[in-house]
């Protein structure tokens, strides 16, 4: 669009009762923790982190599924649906510290510790209403990994005016059948202020441009007008860009025998 402990923490943000991890209904909530990665340690923070889904696979940890995405600005995203704060009690990690033992658990999260010195989690809601998606909603955008977050950082009084600016955007994306898709969501709980944050996906940053170019062109005077119209409600604008690492996620298998 114009566009407790740190294993305490990721009980809760790997659980998930669901059979597949990117079929969403309208409103989703996705649990997210972010870790804010040292310059220095991101290649060992990596490595960690590949080490931690060998050792799920390995045992064959059930129950958890998470994509991972990275930002630009060293930001690391471990991204989970949930359905509801009850998701949050649960503890799917415990067989896994059981088949490993508790030393070499341990000795995994002392070494994701040393990567960062601050991390945080926060809830959002994919607002299917207002996401312009024709061929269906989906955050599994193969051959697109590439992302572009659009944060449009909204006061209470401006809420209800935002999200009509931008579902008047949606329906002139509709109207002209723009190739550029995006999908909306709502901050929730644990977000820092209230936000709406439109996610679009892209090959590359070349791609991205392009499209971009081609729906502004697209809009023309009709949608800068509506675009200029949305900004009115907007007290702060921010975008950041990176793209998901399939290397980094965990999906759970089911034909596995131990």
């Amino acid at each position: 669009m114009k566009t407790l402990n740190f294993i305490a923490l990721l009980f809760a943000i790997v659980v998930l009762q669901t059979t597949n991890l990117f079929s969403q209904n309208a409103n989703q909530a996705f649990w997210v923790h972010e870790d804010q990665v040292k310059p220095s340690m991101q290649k060992e923070y990596e490595a960690v982190s590949k080490d931690f889904i060998a050792a799920c696979k390995e045992h064959n940890l059930k129950d958890a599924n998470w994509a991972t995405a990275s930002i630009d600005d060293g930001k690391y995203l471990s991204i989970s649906p949930i359905d509801s704060m009850a998701d949050f009690d649960k503890n799917p990690l415990a067989p896994l510290a059981e088949k490993m033992g508790e030393e070499n658990f341990r000795a995994i999260f002392n070494r994701f510790n040393e990567c960062y010195d601050t991390h945080r989690d926060y809830v959002v809601h994919l607002i299917d209403g207002l996401s312009y998606m024709p061929n269906g909603l989906t955050t599994n955008t193969v051959g697109e990994d590439y992302r572009k977050w659009h944060f449009f950082h909204v006061t209470p009084q401006n809420l209800t005016n935002l999200r009509d600016k931008i579902k008047e955007i949606k329906a002139l994306y509709e109207k002209k059948g723009a190739k550029q898709h995006f999908r909306i969501y709502r901050s929730g709980f644990g977000s820092n202020g209230d936000y709406y944050l439109a996610v679009i996906s892209a090959k590359d940053a070349q791609s991205y441009a392009k499209t971009s170019a081609e729906t502004d062109e697209l809009l023309g005077e009709e949608g800068e007008k509506v675009f200029d119209e949305m900004m009115q409600y907007v007290h702060k604008y921010e975008s950041k860009t990176g793209r998901m690492r399939p290397d980094l996620a965990y999906t759970a298998t089911t034909d596995f025998k131990d």
